[in-house]
Formats: C-alpha cells, sequence, structure tokens
C-alpha cells in the first residue's frame, strides 16, 4: 500500500512538473486575465456586492481566488467539488472551475464521477430553508437545477468537448505524420523491388547469355584445328565467362528482394522458347524441343514465367550438366500449361558450381502467376524442372496481415469525440427550458379580476366569496411578501391575500388585496400596496 501510494505521489509530482514546464508567457497571461475577470465578476455584481465586502474580508476573498483558480490546473476535479461547497464563491468562480476539470480531466468514468458529487455537493449546500422568497418546493427543485446547469454542467461539458476535439486533431495530426513516414518507406520499398526486378532480369537474362557463352568456348577448346594460341584465348575467354557469371551472382544476392517482379518484359513469352532453345543449339548444348497439346491464349503473366522456367532450366543445365543431353517440353493441357525442362547427368562427372538463387526467384515468379513449381533430382541422376501454370488470370496473392497499412482503422482517434458532450449539454438545456416551460403552463398565475373584486362583498358567505377567488397564487410571490406591508388583521379572522390584476407603475408596489372570514362570513376586503425594497 505505502509503495502504490509512493508511485502515486511521484507521478502527481512529475505531471505537475511537466505542466509548469508547458507553461508559455501567453498562457501565464490569459490565466492572468481569467483570474481578474473572475475577482471584478464576482466583486460586482456578483455576491461579494450583497455582502458590501470590504477591507479584510475583501482581502481574503481576493487571496482565496488567487491561490485556488490556479490550483485548477494541478487538481481540477478536487476544486470542482470543493468550489460547490465553500460558501464565498461566485459564479464566475465555479464555471471557471467547472470549464477546467471538464478540459482537463482525461478518463470520462472519472468526470461523470465528479460531476455526480459536485451535484451532490450543491442540493446539500443549498439553503432550503433562507431563501429570498418562500419559493414553492418544484420551482426551488427547478431554479437549483438550472443554477447547477448553468453554472457547474453546462461549462464542464464545453470544456470536456473542446478537450476531446483537442485530442481528435492531434490524433489527426499524428496520423498524418505518421502516414508521411509511411509514404517515405513505400517510396523506398518501390525502389527496392525496381531493384529487385533489375537483378532478376540480369540473372535471367545475361546469366543465360555468359553460361551460353562458357558452354560455347569450351567447346571450342577441344577443336583439334586450333593452336596452342587460340586455345589459350579461349581458356581465357571461358574464364572470363566464368568469372563474370560467380560476380552477377553475388550481385544478385546484394540486389534481390524477397518479392520478386510482377510484370516483365511482353517479348520474353512462351512463344519465345522456340528462339531460346535455337539460341542453346548454336551454343552446343544438346537440347530439343517438344509440343503438345491446342495452343491457348495465354495471359501475360503466365506466358512469361512459363518463359522463365525454359530459361532458368537451360542456364543450370548449361551450368551444372555440361555436355548432357536437355529436352523442353511445352504442353496445353485441357486445364493448365505444362513447361517442363530436363536434363541427362553430366558427361563430366559431378556437376560444376554452387547452387544458385535463380531457383528461388523462378519459384516465386511462378507462384505469383497462379501456378506450381516442381524442382528436383531424377533418379536417373538428371534434373527436372516443371511448371503448371494456369490459362487464366489470377489475383496476386494477399499481404499478411502484419504488412497491411495500419492506417486503414486510425487507432487513438476515436469516431465520436464530443458527441457525448453535446448530447449533455443538450440534455442540460432541455431539463432547463421544459422545466420552466412545463411550470409556465400550469394554472397557478391566476389574479383577482376587476370584476370579481366588485362582486364580493362584505357580509357574503365565505363559500361564495371563495368559488369566486383565482385557484391559484402567482408562485414568486409569497404569502410574507404579500402580507408583511399590509394592516393588521382583524382579531379572530382567517385571512387570505390575493395580487389584483390592475396594478399602476405610480404605485412603486404590488396592489394586494385581502379577504378575511369569520364565523363562514366576509369580514373585511381591503386592498394595500406591497412596497417593493421594504
Amino acid at each position: 500500500m505505502t509503495t502504490a501510494l509512493r508511485a502515486r505521489g511521484e507521478a502527481f509530482l512529475a505531471d505537475t512538473l511537466a505542466r509548469f514546464r508547458t507553461l508559455t508567457p501567453v498562457r501565464l497571461v490569459g490565466d492572468l486575465i481569467v483570474l481578474v475577470a473572475a475577482i471584478l465578476l464576482d466583486l460586482w455584481p456578483g455576491p461579494w456586492a450583497e455582502q458590501r465586502a470590504s477591507g479584510w474580508t475583501l482581502i481574503a476573498f481576493v487571496a482565496a481566488y488567487v491561490v485556488l483558480l490556479p490550483l485548477r490546473h494541478v487538481l481540477p476535479a478536487t476544486l470542482m467539488i470543493v468550489g460547490a461547497a465553500i460558501p464565498f464563491g461566485g459564479p464566475a468562480f465555479m464555471v471557471v472551475l467547472s470549464y477546467t476539470a471538464g478540459r482537463r480531466i482525461e478518463s470520462w468514468v472519472k468526470a461523470v464521477v465528479s460531476a455526480a458529487l459536485t451535484l451532490v455537493v450543491v442540493v446539500l449546500m443549498w439553503d432550503w430553508e433562507a431563501r429570498p422568497i418562500d419559493l414553492d418546493p418544484v420551482y426551488a427543485m427547478l431554479i437549483l437545477i438550472t443554477i447547477f446547469g448553468v453554472g457547474v454542467a453546462l461549462p464542464f461539458l464545453v470544456g470536456r468537448y473542446l478537450a476531446q476535439r483537442e485530442a481528435l486533431v492531434q490524433a489527426m495530426r499524428d496520423r498524418e505524420a505518421r502516414m508521411r513516414g509511411e509514404h517515405k518507406l513505400l517510396s523506398r520499398q518501390v525502389r527496392l523491388r525496381e531493384r529487385s526486378r533489375i537483378a532478376q532480369d540480369m540473372h535471367d537474362s545475361l546469366g543465360h547469355r555468359l553460361s551460353l557463352i562458357s558452354v560455347h568456348a569450351g567447346a571450342l577448346a577441344m577443336d583439334p584445328s586450333l593452336g596452342d594460341k587460340q586455345r589459350e584465348a579461349i581458356g581465357v575467354l571461358r574464364s572470363a565467362a566464368l568469372t563474370g557469371m560467380e560476380e552477377l551472382r553475388a550481385i544478385i544476392g546484394v540486389l534481390r528482394a524477397e518479392d520478386g517482379p510482377d510484370d516483365d518484359p511482353a517479348t520474353r513469352t512462351v512463344e519465345s522458347i522456340d528462339s531460346l532453345v535455337g539460341d542453346a543449339r548454336k551454343a552446343g548444348v544438346l537440347v530439343s524441343l517438344v509440343r503438345g497439346g491446342q495452343a491457348h491464349p495465354l495471359p501475360s503473366r503466365v506466358s512469361h514465367a512459363a518463359y522463365r522456367v525454359a530459361q532458368e532450366g537451360l542456364t543450370n543445365a548449361s551450368k551444372h550438366a555440361p555436355g548432357a543431353a536437355v529436352q523442353v517440353t511445352v504442353k496445353y493441357e485441357p486445364d493448365a500449361l505444362v513447361v517442363e525442362v530436363r536434363n541427362n547427368p553430366s558427361r563430366h562427372g559431378s556437376p560444376g558450381g554452387s547452387p544458385g538463387v535463380g531457383l528461388i526467384g523462378l519459384t516465386e515468379r511462378v507462384r505469383l502467376a497462379g501456378g506450381i513449381l516442381h524442382v528436383g533430382a531424377l533418379p536417373s541422376g538428371g534434373f527436372r524442372i516443371a511448371a503448371v501454370l494456369p490459362y487464366e488470370e489470377t489475383a496476386l496473392p494477399d499481404e499478411p496481415e502484419d504488412e497491411q497499412d495500419e492506417t486503414e482503422s486510425p487507432r487513438g482517434i476515436r469516431k465520436w469525440a464530443g458527441v457525448g458532450s453535446i448530447a449533455g449539454a443538450t440534455l442540460v438545456l432541455a431539463v432547463i427550458i421544459g422545466g420552466f416551460t412545463y411550470l409556465g403552463t400550469q394554472p397557478v398565475t391566476d389574479v383577482v379580476s376587476q370584476d370579481s373584486l366588485d362582486r364580493i362583498q362584505e357580509g357574503q358567505p365565505e363559500a361564495d366569496v371563495m368559488k369566486l377567488l383565482p385557484s391559484g397564487d402567482e408562485p414568486l410571490v409569497a404569502d410574507g411578501e404579500r402580507k408583511s406591508q399590509a394592516s393588521p388583521e382583524p382579531p379572530g379572522a382567517r385571512c387570505v391575500y390575493h395580487v389584483t390584476d390592475e396594478q399602476s407603475y405610480l404605485a412603486k408596489g404590488t396592489r394586494v388585496v385581502r379577504f378575511c372570514f369569520r364565523d363562514g362570513k366576509l369580514v373585511e376586503k381591503k386592498i394595500h400596496v406591497q412596497r417593493t425594497g421594504q
């Protein structure tokens, strides 16, 4: 328990220091203006003016404001509740505390609890006995709700709405900055993929040509008609070709990315396999081409993948099985295209060179085309590369979920920011306006008309007189306010007071008629003027 309290105290101190560090001259001037405005508004025409505070009392009031108002930034919820409890706090003081609490409190649970506790304090502090006039309880409760709504609830909700909107704007700015960073990363990824495309083309095209040069040079070196110098030159040429292939493989290893390209030159299609095989024959490769089935239109991605399968198979056969017979098969099956390259074992023993990255790239290329690649050794000791490719265009595989754009569903942004505050403010206004409207429509404001006053005469039975009197009085004019300036009531009589409907500005008061009953009869009907301020 002690450790938790210490941790909370340290967190509170750190938060307070952080707030002080963010103070700027503009904020200091703004807080000073709010402080002076609250003091002046509560001094006049606020409650201090009614108390005619002066001297040390006025100094104490101002000192309390100077101490409490700045603390609202550090303890917003506490100051709002305490502000509703202290007796000297004026309306402006409470409005400032409520607005700051709504602006500073982050948790909606804490906000609701703080507002509810403030309402409880306001109800408990309301003096139901010492009211300026004797109000009806319903009117008194409505006035209490109005005071709380206008002085506490509305400023609190306005502050909370502005805080939520500010948080929303900040979240949108953060999202925009994050999107700019992601755009830069995406641009970099596009450049890397372009490098991968270049690397793949270098491996598929240039590597194939270098392999053919090496094979052709090896075949020329076996010609008995050549001299020693010519054989040496051919050896240098073949060595240079092999070195170039190794260097090319090293470059490919640096440039190549995991994701292969999805668009390639349209000239390298399945129809170009004939030219590819012809070039291999010219280089001395024992290669044959077998075609079967009815030709079928192919999407460009599938057609190019078929060409790459044949090219990679010939390149691998020339490199790893020099001198071996190679067979390239292109067969149109009823539902798919099958491209196969198989070679016999090498005539010169074990294959030369280490496995490259061409098959990895080829596997990805076939996958992107929607096909399946099979690579493996034959029982006879040879090697086989076969691909099954669809005739229809297929969609590219989806990216993994962890690589998708996270900005599609913005995090930290509340789509309904501020809606709760607006709804709360609307509810408060609806209760206030609806309450006064309802009470205003009730038949309790009738006054004694002049016609009824003329028909009522002394000596009439009490029942007949009560039938002519209105069913209610003006609610804001209590009995005490209507009879305090009247003459003494007749001994033993019961008197009722009503406001007349005829009033005069020159009278400088309210005309009130008094009806006194004794022994079931009207014994007095008397009008007096209830003057204001007396």
